[in-house]
């Protein structure tokens, strides 16, 4: 699963997230769908949708820090790479408060600015939906808070989220809402009630693009692979998901990019589930991880980027994951920097118009809460880089904030 994300106290904490499934003991295919009641149709089962694309550049950028003093990092960043166009910024809010849901002005007015300074760039906001939302919240209180938000008990933050974001300049960010909900670190997880969890994320949608002036695009962003409940049993509809996201580090141990393509829920569903619906697709998290530096992952990675319909990727960049602020990773930094130096970027697409109006819909009846993932092992954490922020779990992503 992925990371959480840096605490508002402390920005420069690394959380490990909570592993799904104990680190090295990657489960078989066959052992993943047997664990899921609504797998993905058998290979050759059912009509293939063509998601192979030509060679070419999608907007990139990396995340560097969540605050404003972030900010230069970016443009750093893209001298070290021969000047490339990083067009991606990409920060999260906190989620100690409902304040931080609502968004610091400050720090939400300074990433506005920088996506306005040039026309290509492109901003990315991770909004968690609960708070706290790196408590260890047990699952029967995580069913509670989604029944709550799918009622419309926390409306208010998410419309006063979106209004300062329009009144400061950022009125076509792109939203990882709930980012990582099919696994365990977040409050704002799906597995202790789906059908609550989707409605909640209509609502918010529903709230946010009411406002006027907004052009908000809303990317829907579960870890790789089966986690702690399949993602697609959390998919809201796609009325309200304009890209189809995922979380990708290179976990577990012993595991290669071949297996992350046809895991179940992996890689090829990722793509193939987002093509039959005509949406984009996104990676707004990868990065190196649980088979340390490893070159091959960084080559394969940018290059299924480049040959499918990517929106937009930016990669985690901290120790253990990234390149730039860690030295780790000599061999996999030398090949980033030799796919990425000097590259021009690529054409953003941006709305001109916001999406029509959805309804809110109500939940089914709550489900029973379901049993919390088994407890992080010893060992299963990681020191942060100077102005680190998130860090994977065993099955899909880091955790930042």
């Amino acid at each position: 699963m992925r990371i959480g994300r840096l605490t508002l106290a402390a920005a420069s904490l690394l959380l490990m997230a909570p592993a799904s499934v104990p680190a090295g003991t990657p489960l078989s295919q066959t052992e993943r769908h047997a664990l899921s009641s609504d797998a993905f149709e058998p290979r050759g089962a059912a009509p293939r949708p063509p998601v192979q694309r030509p060679e070419h550049e999608p907007p990139f950028g990396a995340f560097v820090g969540s605050w404003d003093k972030y900010i230069p990092q970016i443009g750093k960043y893209a001298q070290w790479l021969g000047n490339a166009n990083m067009q991606v910024g990409h920060t999260y809010l906190a989620g100690n408060g409902w304040a931080d849901i609502e968004g610091e002005p400050v720090v939400l007015g300074m990433w506005s600015q920088w996506r306005l300074a040039d026309p290509s760039r492109l901003l990315v906001l991770g909004v968690p939906m609960l708070v706290p939302n790196e408590a260890h919240v047990p699952d029967g209180e995580v069913a509670r808070l989604l029944g709550q938000g799918a009622r419309g008990d926390f409306d208010g933050h998410f419309l006063r989220l979106a209004r300062r974001l329009v009144a400061l300049g950022g009125a076509d960010t792109v939203i990882t809402l709930g980012w990582e909900m099919n696994g365990v670190t977040y409050t704002h997880r799906c597995k202790p009630d789906p059908s609550a969890w989707k409605a909640y994320w209509r609502r918010i949608v529903g709230v946010m693009r009411s406002v006027p002036g907004q052009r908000f695009r809303f990317d829907f962003a579960p870890n790789r692979g089966l986690d702690a409940v399949p993602w697609t049993k959390c998919y809201p509809g796609d009325d309200v998901v304009d890209i189809i996201g995922m979380d990708s580090y290179d976990q577990p141990a012993g595991s290669t990019f071949d297996d992350y393509v046809r895991e179940p829920y992996g890689l090829q569903d990722q793509v193939e589930f987002a093509a039959r619906r005509g949406k984009p697709v996104s990676y707004p998290e990868w990065g190196l991880f649980r088979n340390g530096d490893n070159p091959e992952f960084v080559r394969r990675m940018v290059d299924w980027m480049r040959t499918h319909d990517t929106a937009y990727q930016t990669v985690t960049d901290y120790c253990p994951h990234g390149f730039f602020q860690c030295r780790s990773n000599p061999r996999s930094t030398a090949a980033f920097r030799q796919l990425m130096s000097g590259s021009p970027g690529a054409p953003v697409v941006v709305p001109t118009a916001p999406p029509a109006p959805i309804a809110p819909v109500a939940p089914s009846a709550p489900t029973a809460p379901t049993r919390p993932g088994p407890p992080v092992l010893p060992g299963a954490t990681a020191s942060p880089s100077a102005g680190a922020s998130p860090s994977p779990s065993a099955t899909g992503t880091p955790s930042r904030r």
